[in-house]
């Protein structure tokens, strides 16, 4: 290594210094997604930045989802995929194969991701200690042939009715990383499955998280001129709202941004996943890779 090199690595160094001390000790609910999640450079450089921020006294604790993976394992037996506004419809035999990707294959690679950086993360599924309880998520459909409404049946598709965080405080106390995959358990013992977004900003509220940052495959939330929007607040994104920038697959991810610094999350990232160490550009330099949110 040059003199030079060696000098641009000191500075990026001291630049990340203020920080480290404001995060210090501070929990970080991140939700891993997106090409981050199917791109083998991606998928390492996630889990390495995950282990520095542990290193460095940083808690951080990861929320997963899986669509595209739960996708494929239906197709190769034969299941076809279903989607209502944008949700998967998820009968009994479907719940199973939810079960089996997300609390298995995906969250063990994860996991096996982070320990092989020389982290020690723990894989979780909100059934653990009946860590995440979720009742079924109940949706409503104005009809075409009439002036009602009707319901709208999406099978084991659930929202989050409480989360309990002991499990997630006794393993951050420990040293250990929490690597949480999104499905809950209903009262009848039934699981569900649960937008990893939503299970993230619930995750982050319940924990007092310092900050909720959502990895996308975007660059965050842009303007009409396709520009980076940063250092937003609630006003601004519901200005932005209403003027239809905001639209699409953002809005479910930016009304969970909100309501996490609604309910006292200081800050929440929505964040470009497909660049390399998009978490650490994010919180510890002063240019970022996506879009603040705060209250």
């Amino acid at each position: 290594m040059d003199k030079k090199s060696a000098i641009n690595i000191a500075s990026v160094l001291s630049e990340a210094l203020p920080y480290l001390q404001r995060l210090n000790k501070k929990t970080i609910v991140i939700k891993f997604g997106g090409n981050a999640m199917v791109d083998d450079a991606l998928k390492n450089s996630f889990a390495r930045d995950i282990v520095l921020l542990k290193q460095v006294g940083v808690n951080p604790v990861v929320v997963h989802g899986g669509g595209p993976q739960i996708g494929k394992l239906l197709e190769k037996i034969g299941k076809e995929s279903k989607f209502i506004d944008g949700m998967r419809v998820t009968d009994s035999e479907t719940m199973d194969v939810v079960e089996m990707v997300l609390g298995g294959l995906v969250n063990k690679s994860i996991v096996n991701l982070i320990n092989h950086n020389g982290g020690k993360a723990v894989g979780l599924t909100g059934k653990d200690g009946a860590m995440i309880r979720a009742k079924k998520l109940e949706i409503t459909r104005e009809s075409a042939a009439s002036s009602t409404s009707e319901i709208i049946d999406l099978g084991h598709v659930g929202e989050v009715t409480t989360i309990d965080p002991s499990i997630v405080n006794t393993l951050d106390a420990g040293d250990f990383i929490p690597v949480i995959a999104p499905i809950g358990v209903g009262q009848d013992a039934a699981s569900y499955n649960i937008n990893a977004d939503i299970v993230a900003g619930k995750m982050a509220v319940v924990l007092g998280a310092e900050k909720l940052l959502l990895l996308t495959n975007t660059p965050g939330i842009l303007d009409k001129q396709d520009n980076i929007l940063t250092g937003l607040n609630a006003r601004k994104v519901k200005k932005l709202i209403n003027d239809g920038t905001i639209s699409g697959g953002m809005l479910p991810k930016v009304n969970c941004a909100l309501d996490a610094v609604n309910s006292g999350v200081k800050t929440a990232h929505i964040i470009d996943g497909r660049v390399e160490h998009a978490v650490l550009l994010e919180l510890l330099t002063d240019e970022g890779v996506g879009t603040l949110i705060n209250s």
